[in-house]
């Protein structure tokens, strides 16, 4: 991070300045005490389970030299001589405001990366591909709202040339608030599903939550899109100012995967423009078709940065997927599908898609429930079972409170088991794997299906 002055901080968080200490810049900023460095900033965050602002003397004996708070929970013993203190409304919009001030300053572009499915996946193929001619930083992890965004952004330095940004959102505007933090330059819409339909109640207005997106985009900014999905097929830019570049399989892409061929642990495709052939067996060591439009996006954006097909081809076999997104694992005994980093329909139905193309004595899906569908849940579910069946799945095992709605899809009790706990499915699954089965597990999150995982690899060693 490059210094910020005490006076451009109180400016960008619109805050007073209650104690001014004897530091007066800072290139260090956190929101929790076990990160303060030195005569950096401290950010006290009020959320629902904790508030910061009751740490304040935490973070100062730590070396915090700057704390923005929106309470006074500490005392005057409590301050130091280096400590300057500034009050706020909001620490989480000080904190946007500040990474805005910041991201302002610094000459770099920026990709935006929003999506159902496939952000973490096709912004880990745009970081590969564009580190070939660039000094490139990505989202690490999983921060990618309104409060990992703007840590994201303070990593940065001027050094950087491209950040690629992943934003994700439950609600309306919060892509929107982000999107007014990195000011992205280009922004790739993966797909529109029905994740978060519970709080959004269409896929409709999930739509127009993506596109918040492009709320400060200018006319040298382009909107990449997949328009394999029915929905962003749909998008227009009628009285807007900048560019839609159009991906897919689809005849009517601007940029076309064709000839197509999936392999057990990698894709390989050529690479049309309109109908012009521009490339041949483009390949990326990562399974599935769905990963050839996430790569479209990810090529498509490496073209409007100037690579050549031939430097994208070649970078993107150095890449580095993040952890439990369809890593395959081959073991003595058997080949584990590990995808129980989140599930979604479409991200369930891509990992099957997966475990049916590859070689093995039977296949085996562990799955567990998907978030936040709301009303649509039931249906989800069931319709991830009737797919399982459709594509060779030769047993199903299953956990959480929709099992109900897979045993109606799948319609075989002999070839589906049903369980209350991951330990009794664990258990189960000891005794039941056979040599040469493949095995995908798939939950949300919450489900903690890493503890299957991890169990099954040591079976495994």
């Amino acid at each position: 991070m490059e210094y910020i002055s005490l006076k451009d901080i109180l400016t960008a968080v619109q805050g007073k300045l209650l104690k001014c200490g004897n530091v007066h810049e800072f290139n260090h900023i956190s929101i929790d005490t076990r990160k303060v460095e030195k005569d950096g900033v401290f950010i006290a965050i009020k959320g629902e389970k904790y508030n910061a602002n009751e740490f304040l003397p935490d973070a100062i004996a730590k070396g915090a030299a700057l704390c923005i708070i929106e309470e006074i929970k500490y005392e005057d013993k409590d301050l130091k001589e280096n400590t300057s203190i500034i009050i706020v409304e909001s620490t989480r919009k000080a904190l946007l405001n500040l990474a805005e001030f910041y991201r302002s300053t610094l000459g770099i572009k920026v990709v935006g990366i929003t999506g159902s499915t496939g952000k973490t996946s096709t912004k880990d193929m745009t970081y590969s591909i564009l580190s070939e001619k660039y000094k490139v930083y990505k989202t690490q992890g999983n921060y990618n709202n309104e409060i990992g965004l703007p840590l994201t952004i303070f990593n940065l330095d001027k050094s950087y040339d491209i950040a690629v940004l992943e934003m994700g959102m439950n609600h309306f505007f919060e892509i929107h608030n982000m999107a007014k933090v990195a000011k992205p330059d280009l922004a790739l819409i993966t797909n529109v599903g029905i994740s978060h339909i519970e709080n959004l109640k269409t896929r409709e207005n999930i739509l127009g939550a993506k596109l918040e997106i492009t709320d400060y985009f200018n006319n040298a900014s382009k909107l990449i899109l997949n328009i394999d999905n029915d929905m962003l097929s749909s998008v227009k830019n009628d009285n807007k100012n900048y560019e839609i570049v159009r991906c897919g399989c689809d005849t009517f892409s601007d940029i076309k995967a064709d000839n197509i061929r999936l392999g057990e642990d990698f894709v390989m495709f050529d690479i049309f423009e309109k109908s012009s052939l521009v490339f041949k067996d483009f390949r990326i060591n990562a399974p599935g078709k769905h990963n050839i439009l996430n790569a479209m996006l990810a090529i498509a954006a490496g073209k409007n940065l100037g690579l050549s097909y031939e430097e994208m081809n070649e970078e993107i076999k150095k890449m580095e997927m993040t952890s439990r997104r369809l890593d395959i694992v081959k073991g003595k005994k058997y080949t584990i599908i590990d995808d129980c980093y989140n599930a979604s329909p479409d991200s369930m139905k891509a990992a099957i898609d997966v475990l049916h193309n590859i070689n093995g004595k039977r296949r085996i899906a562990i799955l567990g429930s998907m978030m936040e569908l709301g009303n649509e849940a039931y249906n989800s579910h069931r319709e991830v079972a009737v797919y399982a069946k459709e594509n060779s799945v030769d047993y199903l095992v299953i956990l959480g409170e929709f099992s109900s709605a897979y045993i109606d899809g799948f319609k075989d009790m002999d070839r589906i088991k049903c369980f209350d706990s991951t330990e009794s499915a664990i258990e189960f699954i000891n005794t039941f794997l056979e040599e040469d089965d493949i095995i995908l597990v798939k939950a949300s999150r919450a489900m903690k299906f890493e503890k299957i995982v991890d169990d099954i690899k040591e079976l495994n060693n």
